[in-house]
C-alpha cells in the first residue's frame, strides 16, 4: 500500500470525528487527588460569610452589624457603604449587546453590596470575616437586617406586563435590551405565503445550575507590588480577571486569578460575584487572605441561573 495513503487511513481513525478522544486527568480526579479551590489554603488566611437578603424587593431601612462586628473572632464586616467608600465599579453585563435602535444594553447600577435596596432573594449585604469559618457564619447571624418589603414577579413575563413593579427605577418596563436578529420583512413574507401556520408559547423554565463544586474563592494581597490575586473555580482566568481589574479600579497588571479544577460551571462560574470583591476588599484592609466556600443553600439563591425563556 501507498506509505501516503497509509498515513493519512491511520490519521482518520485517530483524528476523525467520532473518535474516542483519551481523558488524561480521570485517574488523578476519580481517586480524589484534584486540587479545587476549597482545598487551597494560604498562611494565616481568615474566613468569610455572607449574610443575604431573604426579600425579593425591598428598601433596606437598617442594617446593623454592631453585634456581629463585636462576636468572638470577628475581624472585620463590611457592608454596601464600606465599598462604597473604597469606590469600586458596577457589576454589569460583560457582553457588548445593542438594542434594535443601535443603544448599549442598559447596565442598571449594581454594588457588589447594595447600600438602598434589595432586588432578589439572596442578594447580599453583608461580608462577615473572621478566624474561623464557625465564627464567620455564627456573627453572620447576629447581623440586624430591616427591610420595607416592595412588591415583587418572580417571571420575565410577569416584569413586562405594563404596571409590573419596577426592579430599576431608571430602567423603564424592566427592559434592558431589545434585540433584534435578521430579515423582518422576509420573515413576515414567509408567514404570510405559507401553506399552515402553527403558533406556539414555549417555556423553557428558569434552573440552577447546581454544579458539583459550590462556588468557592480565595483573596489574597501583596501590598508590597500592589497585586490582587483570587484563587477561584472559573471557566475564563482572563476574562474574569479582566473584570475584577475594572470593578477595582486597578490595571489588569495588578490583578490576578488561578484556577485549579473546577467541579462544573456551565457558564455560572465565568462572571465576576459580589463575593470575589468582598474578599479582595478583606485582604486589603486586614493584611491577609480571605476564603469563603458557599453551602448548596446559598448557591442556590446568589449563583447566577438560566434559561427562563417564554418564547412565541
Amino acid at each position: 500500500m501507498d506509505a501516503k495513503v497509509e498515513e493519512a487511513r491511520l490519521a482518520t481513525q485517530k483524528f476523525g470525528i467520532g473518535q474516542p478522544v483519551p481523558r488524561s486527568e480521570d485517574p488523578r480526579l476519580l481517586r480524589g487527588a484534584g486540587r479545587y479551590t476549597d482545598d487551597v489554603n494560604l498562611p494565616g488566611q481568615a474566613y468569610a460569610a455572607i449574610v443575604r437578603s431573604p426579600y425579593a424587593h425591598g428598601v433596606i431601612r437598617e442594617l446593623d452589624v454592631e453585634t456581629a462586628a463585636s462576636a468572638p473572632g470577628v475581624l472585620a464586616v463590611y457592608t454596601g457603604t464600606d465599598l462604597q467608600a473604597a469606590g469600586y465599579g458596577q457589576l454589569k453585563c460583560a457582553l457588548p449587546l445593542k438594542s434594535r435602535d443601535g443603544s448599549a444594553i442598559v447596565s442598571p447600577p449594581r454594588p457588589a453590596l447594595p447600600v438602598d435596596r434589595v432586588r432578589f432573594v439572596g442578594d447580599p449585604v453583608a461580608a462577615v470575616i473572621a478566624e474561623t469559618p464557625a465564627q464567620a457564619r455564627d456573627a453572620a447571624e447576629m447581623v440586624m437586617l430591616d427591610v420595607e418589603a416592595l412588591p415583587a414577579v418572580t417571571t420575565a413575563a410577569e416584569a413586562a406586563a405594563p404596571d409590573a413593579p419596577l426592579l430599576y427605577d431608571e430602567v423603564p418596563g424592566n427592559l434592558v435590551l431589545d434585540y433584534h436578529y435578521g430579515d423582518t420583512d422576509k420573515v413576515a413574507e414567509a408567514f404570510a405565503s405559507a401553506a399552515h401556520v402553527t403558533k406556539l408559547e414555549l417555556i423553557s423554565n428558569r434552573v440552577v445550575v447546581s454544579a458539583m463544586e459550590p462556588r468557592s474563592a480565595l483573596g489574597d494581597f501583596d501590598a508590597d507590588t500592589g497585586r490582587f490575586t483570587l484563587q477561584v473555580g472559573c471557566q475564563g482566568t482572563f476574562g474574569l480577571r479582566n473584570q475584577l481589574a475594572g470593578l477595582l479600579g486597578v490595571e489588569q497588571s495588578e490583578m490576578r486569578v488561578l484556577t485549579g479544577n473546577v467541579g462544573g460551571s456551565f457558564g455560572m462560574k465565568m462572571s465576576a460575584y459580589p463575593e470575589y470583591i468582598c474578599l479582595l476588599h478583606g485582604a486589603r484592609k486586614l493584611g491577609r487572605p480571605v476564603k469563603w466556600t458557599d453551602d448548596r443553600s446559598g448557591s442556590f439563591v446568589s449563583d447566577y441561573h438560566g434559561r427562563d425563556h417564554a418564547v412565541t
